[in-house]
């Protein structure tokens, strides 16, 4: 933490869970959702910036103590469901998201700004636009019916380094290769982007036939799921009241910009993921849509179900929007941040910011991070503090 600054824990209140889809008790009976906030010591600010994601731990935030440092209540979020997305259901995010806005202007705050991090942009359009004029009443998979939350609008939305939905982008990461979902290394290698015969650099007709290759295992993936749901708590499927199954999707990180830099061009290193070279991440138990439930996966991983896809939303937006991203992000593009920037058609203000050479966590690029800070402290200055 920096000299002069403050952290406190915040817990909102929520409603009591509908289904046991985290494992601890403490957890769902606390009916709590947790933030770090951090701001200059002994000061009170006036705009909170809360960091959304809606899995990822973000109580400990790269971002939050330069955003302190520019006068904002830096809000560092986690859902129910930090650190484990198997059981996810996108609208229950909503609602945690919710719980925390609300707590936040209790506290004091005249305006809260909303950052989609990384895979938060699936939830943070979602968020405002059901905020503004609620619709969601029976999400994908089961879930909460929005028009009865309540949930309270904010100021602004910012997506920073952020794609724009989780269902599009495991669905373009997915292995077309893997020929049998419970034989994890039994290949295709016509389809097979690990196979040196096909590529890089990859033709647009293997492109073409490897991404309709990519769609249609959702498909397939996401029909298995519904039919199984169907038949669970029937005499060969399970007890009574058994109401999800988890399962586990291999060959999860296998988009072709892994390799081939001529697609979707940017900064970004050629031949690594996130975590580690796309060969291993392929499989490693970590991977992003490993292991998940029959409803979880129609809820947040199926592209033709789900209902958190920034995309979607955008367009209803009317409150300032911001997209920062850093040109040399292995996961996202320059492409993305476009798509969500030309989507936010109905915003009184949208702008586009690419921090040149920054990557995903601006890791030992504090001089980039300041630059994409200062950015959206103006943005916030300008469009918020000062419309």
């Amino acid at each position: 933490m920096a000299t002069g600054l403050e952290r406190n824990l915040l817990g909102a209140p929520t409603e009591e869970h509908q289904r046991v889809e985290i494992y601890s008790g403490v957890a769902r009976l606390s009916r709590t959702v947790w933030a770090s906030e951090v701001r200059g010591a002994g000061t009170t600010p006036d705009v909170a910036v809360m960091l959304c994601h809606p899995t990822a731990n973000f109580l400990g935030h790269y971002a939050l103590a330069g955003l302190a440092e520019r006068g904002f209540g830096a809000i560092g979020f986690t859902t129910r469901y930090v650190g484990n997305d198997t059981s996810l259901i996108m609208e229950n995010c909503l609602l945690d998201m919710g719980a925390m806005v609300s707590y936040l202007y209790e506290r004091g705050y005249a305006a809260v700004v909303l950052v989609g991090n990384s895979g938060g942009a699936s939830i943070v359009p979602y968020y405002q636009a059901q905020a503004r004029q609620p619709t969601v009443t029976d999400p994908p998979g089961g879930g909460p019916d929005l028009t009865a939350a309540a949930l309270r609008a904010v100021d602004a939305i910012v997506m920073l380094n952020a794609h724009p939905s989780r269902a599009t982008l495991s669905t373009e990461w997915l292995d077309p290769a893997i020929l049998d979902e419970h034989q994890a290394f039994a290949r295709d290698r016509s389809l097979d982007m690990y196979n040196p015969e096909n590529g890089p650099p990859f033709s647009p007709e293997f492109v073409a036939r490897y991404r309709a290759a990519q769609l249609a295992r959702n498909r397939r993936i996401t029909a298995w799921a519904h039919a199984q749901l169907g038949e669970l708590g029937t005499p060969a499927h399970g007890p009574p009241g058994l109401g999800d199954l988890a399962f586990v999707v291999q060959g999860t990180a296998a988009d072709l910009r892994f390799l081939d830099p001529s697609i979707d061009p940017s900064d970004r290193e050629v031949g690594r993921t996130l975590w580690g070279p796309p060969q291993v991440a392929n499989y490693m138990p970590a991977g992003i849509s490993r292991v998940t439930t029959l409803r979880s996966w129609i809820n947040q991983w199926s592209i033709d179900d789900t209902h958190a896809d920034s995309i979607r939303w955008l367009p209803q937006i009317d409150v300032p929007v911001s997209v920062v991203l850093g040109t040399a992000d292995v996961t996202v593009l320059p492409a993305m941040a476009q798509q969500m920037h030309d989507a936010a058609t109905r915003a009184p203000v949208r702008d586009l910011r690419f921090v040149s050479g920054a990557t995903h966590y601006f890791e030992g690029q504090p001089e980039l991070l300041d630059q994409a800070l200062d950015h959206i402290a103006r943005f916030i200055a300008e469009h918020v503090r000062n419309p």
